[in-house]
């Protein structure tokens, strides 16, 4: 006959895992946890709600050791679970009771709570207290992990059932209302979730430093994609290899916490996100305003040459260098680099001995396109905003390089498709864009 304590014994002790297996699994629960509601923290601007949290929990973590003899992960997680909810409701209660903004509120129940917590650690100190203040997964029991695998499951499982109203309320509770969610509910639901993802965190990167956790992978994620499913995905992702990455940093030294080395593994992630994010990084930034700046460079350039051939009645569609020169005011060397960035851009070609430069059809057409915008926005600020013409170019300058094609057409028709600027001089149509793009064409076809 089968003992069933024999059983149960047996399949326990085939669970046991060693220091080395449970860590980076401890971390993986980490990582999901905080990688899934951080997105939403980050999202919503409730970032320091998350840290007010974090530091909330504490006088739940020393209730828990002082109230569970054998110190039960079950009762020091349901301690922490409480407390920080409570500090939440506090601070929902100081907003709707006071003067004070919630950055206010939270900014005293975070400094409050933590105080309360060490001083009644102080007055009976408990040993064990201190791992969860400053984390450290070498103390992991299997019960601890078990318990983070179980509220991790939870809590994905949770996210993934009300992911639709949790977006909803992350871009705006006022459509989230008009949809006929229960705002409140989800609220509480979701702010227990995040009391809930704190408690798992806190014994690997601790009470104090858990914060980073919900908010840095999930900023990282924000810096990468504008979706946010993506978003939590990628989210998740860079939780789990901060968390698994400060652990594996941690392990080389034993002066090193793992806490603090995952809190650095992950803030390393953002730095590197921050430089060289594709799109929201600062060096692709700085690549698209360098791009920009010598766009515009080229563009005014044209629009020169447009003004000196227009000046000379269109009889020819070559500029001399000198003459380029004297009406830019800018010096033979540097007009001959400008020269050579149309060139590099297909815009323009040179004559022999690069004497002078004409302009290809593409360029041509777009010298023309950059005069009509100016001369239509001059025109449009004098008639439409009571400008005074000697107040519009500027403004001009700047507008011409960013109007579309569509804006185009819709200042032409709300002008009446006029054929002078506020100046006197000629708007260039589409016609006479098309007839210059012959001339330039055929200079093209014999080099001149």
């Amino acid at each position: 006959m089968l003992d069933l304590s024999t059983i149960t014994d047996s399949f326990l002790g085939n669970l046991a895992l060693t220091l080395s297996q449970k860590a980076p699994i401890a971390a993986i629960c980490v990582g999901i946890c905080c990688g899934l509601l951080g997105a939403f923290v980050v999202v919503r601007r409730v970032a320091l709600v998350g840290d007010a949290l974090s530091h909330a929990v504490f006088p739940g973590v020393v209730a828990g050791f002082m109230w569970s003899e054998e110190r039960s992960p079950g009762v020091i997680f349901a301690c922490a679970a409480v407390a920080g909810l409570l500090g939440v409701a506090v601070v929902q209660a100081i907003v709707k009771s006071t003067r004070l903004k919630s950055d206010a509120a939270l900014g005293i129940v975070l400094a409050s709570f933590f105080a309360f917590g060490v001083f009644w650690n102080s007055t009976d100190s408990q040993s064990g207290v201190t791992d969860f203040l400053y984390g450290d997964l070498t103390t992991i029991t299997d019960s601890d992990l078990w318990l983070m695998v179980a509220s991790t499951f939870v809590v994905s499982t949770l996210v993934w059932i009300f992911l639709r109203p949790f977006r909803v309320l992350s871009f705006d509770e006022g459509f989230a209302v008009g949809l006929g969610y229960p705002v409140k509910l989800l609220n509480g639901l979701f702010y227990g979730l995040l009391a809930f993802a704190v408690v798992v965190a806190m014994q690997a990167v601790g009470v104090i430093l858990v914060s980073a956790m919900l908010i840095t992978p999930a900023a990282t994620a924000y810096l990468l994609t504008d979706r946010i499913q993506k978003m939590m995905v990628i989210s998740v992702a860079l939780g789990i290899a901060s968390a698994l990455g400060g652990w594996w940093i941690a392990n080389l030294d034993v002066r090193f916490q793992s806490g603090p080395m995952i809190t650095l593994f992950g803030s390393t992630l953002f730095g590197l996100v921050y430089f060289f994010a594709p799109r929201h990084g600062i060096m692709a930034k700085f690549l698209r305003r360098a791009g920009q700046k010598s766009r515009v460079h080229r563009e005014n350039t044209l629009k020169a040459i447009y003004r000196i051939i227009e000046r000379n009645g269109f009889k020819g569609a070559g500029v001399g260098i000198e003459q380029l020169a004297s009406s830019r005011k800018l010096t033979i060397e540097r007009v001959e680099k400008d020269g050579a960035s149309l060139v590099r851009a297909g815009e323009a070609t040179w004559e022999e001995g690069n004497s002078a430069i004409y302009l290809t059809s593409s360029g041509w057409r777009r010298a023309v396109e950059i005069v009509r915008n100016h001369r239509l926005w001059e025109l449009y600020l004098t008639d439409q905003a009571n400008y005074s013409p000697d107040h519009v170019h500027d403004d001009a300058e700047k507008i011409e390089h960013i109007l579309g094609a569509d804006m185009v057409r819709k200042l032409e028709r709300d002008l009446d498709f006029p054929e002078y600027d506020p100046h006197g001089s000629p708007i260039p149509s589409l016609e006479a864009t098309m007839q210059l793009e012959t001339v330039a064409g055929k200079q093209e076809e014999t080099g001149y």
